[in-house]
């Protein structure tokens, strides 16, 4: 090993609970709305425990240095952003709109029962979900490089 630590937030299987919205926009048309507020709701508590955990360890890490707090707010900052935007707005929006998009194709088709729209759309939507994963991380990760990170304290 080279002596990293193992990211659990990013780097293991808990990352899915950060996708958990975007399993809801694909269900939204058979579990309605409620449901899908739930997933967000799971999809949050992952924002803020990954947002939390990396805040207490840049504490600690940062504790004796100079610009101690500026750090910590820094890095719960960072957290928080990349997180919304990787995890929950930008994912579930596409899944949204993939699914919206989808049901909009699919609804001028008279054989198609309405039942089976719904789960074609679904099916869709569950579908698309790996493939946006990596290029919007990448995108949020070029957009932070590009502003706040310029401004990470020294």
């Amino acid at each position: 090993m080279d002596g990293k630590e193992l990211d659990l937030y990013r780097e293991t299987p808990v990352r899915y609970l950060g996708y958990s919205n975007e399993v809801g926009e694909a269900f939204r048309s058979i579990i309605g709305s409620k449901w899908v507020n739930f997933t967000y709701a799971v999809a949050t508590v992952y924002v803020l425990a990954d947002t939390a955990d990396k805040s207490i360890k840049s504490y600690r890490a940062n504790f004796n240095e100079k610009n101690h707090l500026k750090k910590v707010i820094y890095t719960t900052t960072d957290t928080l952003l990349w997180q919304m935007l990787a995890s929950v707005a930008i994912p579930g929006l596409t899944i949204n709109r993939v699914c919206a998009f989808s049901n909009f194709l699919l609804k001028n088709s008279e054989k198609l029962p309405k039942t089976t729209r719904r789960w074609v759309v679904t099916g869709v939507g569950l579908a698309t979900i790996p493939f946006i994963i990596k290029p919007i991380d990448r995108l949020v990760d070029l957009v932070l490089d590009e502003s706040i990170r310029k401004l990470q304290p020294k």
